[in-house]
């Protein structure tokens, strides 16, 4: 059952001792991390002594950091439409407004680096009623973010997110067409095009430029209303085995890593991403 694209996880899913997690992650033979909250802080607000304590763990486990899953762009749009409140806003141990954005954008820079990862993900305000009218100043912080990028070799990883406003493969496939720099590129995450109301595959992924796919998240749920009811990865609505197999025939070579939600069994948070990993490691060998 040897994975035939490279799997990773989100640590915080496991757990927020970042040990904890590794130690789980490890014997499903996940080889990436994905930093994005620490010890209940989020990543953006470590120290200098938490980040290298941090950095210390990943490289004594042998796993590599492959992105740092930071919430910038995830705040408000100033002038924006009034919010979308159908859709939780999940902050993740921060809070930050339009303003932080910025020096936000500098300091994942920083932390990206250290740790040695490439991709940066990010997001794009949350959700309006009016996501259109969001999209110029969308492509505008997209396009600077990209830039800056560049001069330091990393990816931006733009996050389709139901809660903001860029949440389906086709709103996706339209910023990326409007942003045509190689240093931006997507995070796809199939689930949250559900929760969105897009059929994510085949139809929202048919909507991507599959050359602009850095990464992929992977999680499921079926919908009751707009609530997603989050459950084990490869049991619910997502044709995770037909999403699969589309990437691996598409040439995508990136790393599939899980993005729990699903609180497990009796609430058992471990216990639940544990089943969903070794869900993915058999969708992966698949």
């Amino acid at each position: 059952m040897t994975p035939k694209l490279r799997i990773a996880a989100i640590t915080d899913e496991f757990s927020p001792d970042l040990a904890v997690a590794l130690n789980a992650m490890k014997p499903i033979g996940m080889t990436g991390a994905e930093l994005r909250v620490i010890g209940g802080k989020n990543i953006m607000d470590l120290t200098d002594d938490e980040l290298r304590r941090a950095k210390d763990l990943v490289d004594a486990a042998g796993l590599e950091v492959i992105s740092i899953a930071s919430p910038l762009l995830k705040c408000v749009l100033p002038g924006a439409p009034d919010i979308d409140t159908r859709f939780q806003q999940d902050v993740f141990a921060a809070k930050l407004t339009f303003d932080d954005q910025p020096r936000l954008a500098e300091h994942a820079f920083k932390i990206a680096k250290f740790f040695g990862a490439r991709i940066i993900r990010v997001f794009s305000y949350w959700r309006t009623v009016e996501p259109d009218r969001c999209f110029d100043p969308i492509v505008r912080a997209l396009e600077k973010l990209s830039a800056d990028a560049a001069g330091q070799d990393l990816i931006i990883g733009l996050e389709n997110e139901h809660a903001c406003n860029i949440a389906t493969g086709l709103e996706a496939g339209r910023v990326l067409r409007a942003v045509c720099h190689p240093n931006l590129q997507l995070v796809w995450d199939p689930a949250n095009a559900l929760v969105a109301g897009e059929d994510p595959f085949p139809h929202g992924y048919s909507l991507l430029p599959k050359d602009r796919i850095a990464h992929v998240h992977t999680k499921d749920c079926h919908m009751e209303g707009h609530k997603p009811i989050w459950g084990p990865l490869g049991t619910s609505t997502v044709d995770w085995k037909g999403q699969i197999a589309a990437l691996m025939s598409d040439g995508y070579t990136g790393w599939l890593s899980l993005e729990t939600h699903w609180p497990g069994p009796n609430g058992d948070k471990l216990a639940g991403s544990t089943i969903c990993g070794w869900n993915l490691r058999g969708l992966a060998a698949a």
